[in-house]
């Protein structure tokens, strides 16, 4: 959690980088604008006393024929060439000359000349450097106080954004529940909020709800289907064991007859995983036994390996069926040869087949979905039952292919507290 908290990708902190974005944008137009207008407003005084001491120093000038103490008096080959040539254009009798020299860090004057004779010009300097550098000081203190609100406005951007992260993560943990089985979750209301959130929050429960009762639809519709079918099957289960045995028509009407009825019982168990129907009865069950029977009664080449096979309390009709599914959809859809080992409590089904396709490993069996074309035909009750008997024994069913090739399912049976076990590890 500390680590989500902290996480630069979350919500809560891009928010707050768009905060204090937003605050730095709006400090740098406000620091600008504050900053051009006391430039100007500088300069202009500047402009303004400059005029007024070179004005006074030339009327002194006029009345006395001596310069004041604050006041040059130059020739124009003296002067500067910017502030030369500003005094040649002039053309008002009594006017003057603005020149500002500026030479950073250090060296801002505002020079103010004016004629007063066929060759002299009477000169005044302002110095401007008090006026730079209370422009200065009055950029670092808009930096400083910029700064001083980010470190203010980002963590209660962050705080009040902590809110909407909690709904949006709640919603996303619901939606992965959803995503994994549990039609039952629901992210609900929180509070009066009523945005976008809540709108999708609203739209998620509401397709949550829809599915859930389509799927409770569909698995009515299935227990139902399966339980009118088994009283009509069981007349033609009758009735095809009338028919001659050298028959051929007859041997492929029993033969079709008990494909019907091996579907129409896996259909009755699905239908029972379910509705949660289903519970264990635990017995003490040497594996080693019964996986052997469960292997033999799946038919076909199968190889058995046994190492130090437990005896582990289970439900041996349950974990025989997870068996014979197993290796039975081995047979049908892998090649061989097909091995099954007993280690300890954990059994291994591998064939050496295409292996199982890729949306069966992402998604779990589907039924009446085998996956891929290459692995054959059928209506893919075996493994959803598989998963879900593996389910109420509460043992864990792996799917997943072998990497040199074929498909592997591994079934690790819970055993009773105890020392550890090497080969369960």
């Amino acid at each position: 959690m500390a680590t989500r908290m902290f996480d630069p990708r979350s919500l809560r902190w891009k928010v707050a980088a768009l905060v204090a974005l937003a605050c730095c944008a709006v400090a740098a137009v406000i620091g600008v604008l504050v900053h051009r207008a006391a430039d100007r407003s500088g300069e202009r005084a500047g402009r303004e006393l400059a005029a007024a001491q070179v004005a006074a120093a030339q009327k002194e000038f006029s009345l006395t024929g001596r310069r004041p103490a604050f006041a040059d008096l130059r020739t124009t080959a003296d002067l500067p060439a910017p502030l030369a040539q500003a005094v040649a254009d002039l053309r008002t009798p009594g006017a003057h000359a603005l020149w500002y020299d500026v030479k950073a860090p250090n060296w801002y004057w505002l020079w103010a000349a004016a004629p007063v004779g066929e060759d002299q010009v009477i000169v005044v300097r302002t110095d401007m450097s008090a006026q730079v550098r209370s422009l200065q000081l009055l950029d670092r203190s808009m930096v400083t106080a910029a700064l001083a609100a980010l470190l203010v406005v980002v963590p209660v951007a962050a705080l009040v954004a902590e809110r909407t992260n909690r709904r949006l993560s709640r919603g996303s943990r619901t939606a992965r529940r959803i995503a994994d089985g549990d039609l039952d979750a629901r992210i609900g209301r929180q509070g009066r909020a009523r945005d976008e959130i809540t709108e999708i929050s609203a739209a998620v429960d509401a397709m949550a709800a829809a599915l859930q009762a389509r799927l409770a639809a569909e698995k009515r519709f299935t227990a139902d289907v399966a339980h009118e079918l088994r009283t009509p099957l069981m007349g033609l289960v009758t009735a095809a064991g009338l028919l001659p045995e050298d028959d051929e028509a007859a041997v492929l009407v029993r033969t079709q007859v008990l494909a019907l009825r091996v579907l129409v019982e896996d259909l009755l168990e699905v239908s029972r995983l379910d509705a949660g129907a289903e519970r264990a009865r635990v017995d003490e069950v040497p594996l080693g036994e019964l996986v052997a029977h469960a292997a033999a009664q799946a038919g076909g080449d199968t190889r058995l390996r046994t190492e130090a096979p437990a005896v582990v309390p289970t439900d041996p009709r349950r974990v025989e069926r997870i068996v014979t599914n197993l290796v039975a959809n081995a047979h049908r859809h892998g090649a061989p040869p097909v091995e099954v080992t007993v280690t300890g409590a954990r059994i291994t089904v591998r064939d050496h087949g295409p292996g199982f396709p890729d949306d069966l490993l992402a998604d779990g069996p589907q039924r009446f979905r085998t996956g891929a074309a290459e692995r054959g035909r059928g209506h893919g009750l075996g493994l959803t039952i598989a998963v879900g008997q593996a389910a109420v024994l509460g043992a864990d069913l792996t799917l997943t292919n072998a990497p040199d090739g074929g498909a592997l399912a591994t079934l690790a049976l819970p055993r009773p507290p105890g020392p550890a076990h090497p080969q369960d590890a």
